[in-house]
């Protein structure tokens, strides 16, 4: 049996990695697999003062081969890391059924996304290995028409304090704009760049998506 534990009617929360099929349910437009990776903090720290920028596109036996020169070459000491990006690719390619795909394994110092946005795709998945992971918006606590009108984030979120965060090393499925009748879910980076904090993302999309 999966241990479930969202709060809200539109997430997905769980410690099993079976939590990522609810996405696909129309109720959900976020799945988070929560999960611990301490097992990879010894790598993790001696790439935290590294650059990482991996891109690589195509069906997942191509973009593992394009994962394993790039890690040949810049992280030959990460070798669980690469089988853990490896087996998060996989395991989106089991949820989305979906051929091809586009993945980008990056440092990250600046703020990205400042605004609560959806994505223009069908669905995203999303890991924070360093920093802080990616924040989103309970569908109860939406202003929808301030999203809609272009409206600043203290007028998106109707209660502030209910904005949530992924945790450093979970699984993120975001649902966006182009999933078949999506309600697409309202998330955003960490705000980053003024604290001088660094992230380390691994981004998975489907090749459904229409934006890099």
């Amino acid at each position: 049996m999966i241990k479930t534990e969202s709060t809200y009617a539109n997430a997905a929360i769980g410690h099993g990695d079976e939590i990522l099929q609810d996405i696909h349910l129309p109720s959900k437009n976020i799945a988070i697999y929560k999960r611990d990776i301490k097992s990879l903090e010894t790598e993790l720290a001696e790439i935290a003062p590294k650059t990482v920028e991996c891109r690589a596109s195509g069906t997942t036996e191509e973009i593992r081969s394009i994962l394993k020169d790039y890690f040949s070459g810049h992280l030959a000491k990460s070798p669980a890391l690469f089988g853990d990006v490896t087996e998060l690719l996989g395991l989106f390619e089991k949820t989305t059924q979906a051929s091809s795909f586009r993945l980008l394994l990056t440092t990250v110092n600046t703020n990205m996304c400042r605004r609560f946005h959806t994505d223009i795709n069908d669905l995203r998945m999303l890991c924070t290995y360093i920093g802080p992971g990616t924040l989103w918006i309970p569908d109860a606590f939406v202003n929808v028409k301030a999203y809609q009108s272009g409206g600043r984030n203290e007028e998106i979120v109707t209660e502030e304090t209910r904005i949530q965060q992924a945790r450093t090393g979970d699984v993120v499925i975001l649902k966006g704009a182009l999933y078949p009748e999506a309600n697409p879910i309202l998330h955003r980076s960490p705000t980053i760049e003024k604290k001088g904090e660094k992230r380390l993302l691994l981004r998975v999309d489907t090749n459904a998506s229409l934006i890099n």
